[in-house]
């Protein structure tokens, strides 16, 4: 029962569009709804968003929102599912990237895992930042001023990032605080 209490009454955006990987979806937002937050997926077209499992195809899922329909500012934070067709997608989309920045300005919890970090790139988040990511986009981030390291997850006033499936547990137990935490006033885009 406590663990439904942590985030009673918080808000999470999930951002996702096709080829995201369906565990980096699936496993958060049960964490994230079993602490009690409510999560809206958001993507940039309606009906249904399919996921990624691995080597093929997998299940779909229903849009909560467009990213015409939903504001930031009805979000106390962001998830980021990663895969790697989501967020090369979205980093594409000047709405999704201008979504994304808006937490960052906002002071706003982001979490981040995989190759989802891609879109904080693209949002102009990262300079300064200490995260990880799928070792595959290092170099990107190192190029864009990030201090990348290799560890399971890594949390940076308000920003939560890890590398892979593997370290989800390690994912949801920080993003649950960070979240619980709230606004942080040293996030900044």
């Amino acid at each position: 029962m406590e663990n439904q209490q942590k985030l009673g009454g918080k808000k999470v955006a999930i951002l996702l569009t096709d080829g995201f990987e369906q565990v980096e979806l699936t496993e958060p937002r049960k964490a994230l709804q079993e602490a009690g937050a409510e999560t809206h997926l958001i993507a940039p077209k309606g009906g249904e968003v399919k996921g990624w499992a691995e080597t093929e195809w997998g299940d779909t899922f229903p849009v909560d929102l467009t990213l015409d329909e939903a504001n930031p500012a009805d979000y106390d934070a962001l998830l980021l599912p990663g895969g790697v067709m989501n967020p090369d997608h979205l980093r594409m989309e000047k709405k999704a990237v201008d979504f994304v920045r808006r937490f960052f300005e906002d002071h706003k919890p982001v979490a981040a895992i995989c190759h989802a970090p891609i879109m904080l790139i693209e949002a102009g988040v990262v300079e300064g930042r200490k995260l990880t990511s799928y070792p595959s986009i290092q170099t990107d981030l190192k190029n864009a001023g990030a201090n990348w390291v290799d560890e399971e997850v890594v949390t940076d006033q308000g920003l939560v990032t890890s590398r892979k499936p593997d370290d989800i547990p390690a994912f949801n137990r920080k993003m649950i605080e960070e979240i619980r935490e709230g606004v942080h006033e040293r996030q900044h885009a």
